[in-house]
């Protein structure tokens, strides 16, 4: 292939309480075409690409008092699948002050994950894989109902995919539909490449299995810090890639101090794109 400034409180002796306003930091190694990924443009890739990293913060608490969410008319329109390929969107163009916040696989499963994202207000983008959520993938039902998607990320996270036969990426790609369907009741319209790297028969198995898009990011929350493949802050419309791993606090915390620097505000990227 999805805001972050953190705020801790802090109690006061005498007659009242004040709260001071803290920031965290945090990030995971996205993937960089060989060739230069442009919006919604279907450019094949095979992954790894060099990243600039902004100096880590301290991750701090959040206010329990999230700003109220201001909506956004999307004025992105998504590529339609052409000769059988999936559009590839690793950012959205778009002139709105928004920014989109992706958390993929499901490893670690806590409810401070969801209480984290609650207090601060961030709507997300779930690319969840099987063989990390089927231990107790009830879970993430909290997440839909707080109106989170749910979308393909595989069945097994097989990084090597992109090198597999396209029968194979196939299965991986409708497996994992058939069970999100099974699971949560809803048909996936995403798809983010175990890793990143996607290639045209990659984005010919996601086409075939009626997803509307292959997802990558340009910037991502892993280990308190934040990472860019280009510049060294939020654009508009970047995709912001993080995980539900042990360092889930520190990594929101990060892209929370990034996304106030940036002044852009956090939709959900379904809603945006109108799918």
């Amino acid at each position: 292939m999805p805001d972050s400034s953190i705020s801790r409180r802090a109690a006061l002796l005498a007659l009242g309480a004040a709260t001071a306003p803290l920031l965290g930091a945090c990030a995971d190694s996205p993937p960089a075409p060989s060739t230069a990924r442009t919006s919604g443009g279907p450019v094949p890739s095979t992954g790894g690409g060099t990243t600039s990293s902004a100096t880590p913060s301290p991750s701090l608490t959040p206010s329990a008092t999230p700003t109220p969410r201001k909506t956004f008319v999307g004025d992105f329109r998504l590529p339609p699948v052409q000769n059988g390929l999936a559009p590839v969107v690793t950012r959205v163009t778009t002139k709105q002050p928004v920014v989109f916040l992706t958390i993929d696989d499901g490893v670690v499963k806590t409810q401070e994950s969801l209480d984290l994202l609650d207090e601060y207000g961030y709507p997300a983008t779930l690319f969840l894989t099987k063989s990390a959520i089927a231990g107790n993938p009830d879970f993430f039902k909290k997440f839909q109902a707080r109106g989170d998607r749910i979308q393909n990320h595989t069945i097994s996270h097989n990084t090597s995919m992109v090198n597999e036969s396209y029968e194979y990426q196939l299965g991986e790609v409708t497996g994992m539909q058939a069970y999100i369907k099974r699971h949560y009741g809803t048909t996936p319209t995403l798809f983010r490449p175990p890793g990143g790297a996607y290639s045209n028969a990659m984005r010919t198995a996601v086409a075939a299995a009626g997803l509307k898009a292959v997802i990558d990011w340009e910037c991502k929350a892993n280990a308190g810090r934040m990472d860019y493949q280009v510049g060294n802050g939020l654009r508009p419309g970047d995709i912001c890639l993080m995980h539900f791993r042990p360092e889930f606090k520190r990594d929101l915390a990060a892209f929370h101090q990034a996304q106030k620097a940036s002044g852009l505000t956090v939709v959900r990227l379904e809603e945006f794109l109108g799918i």
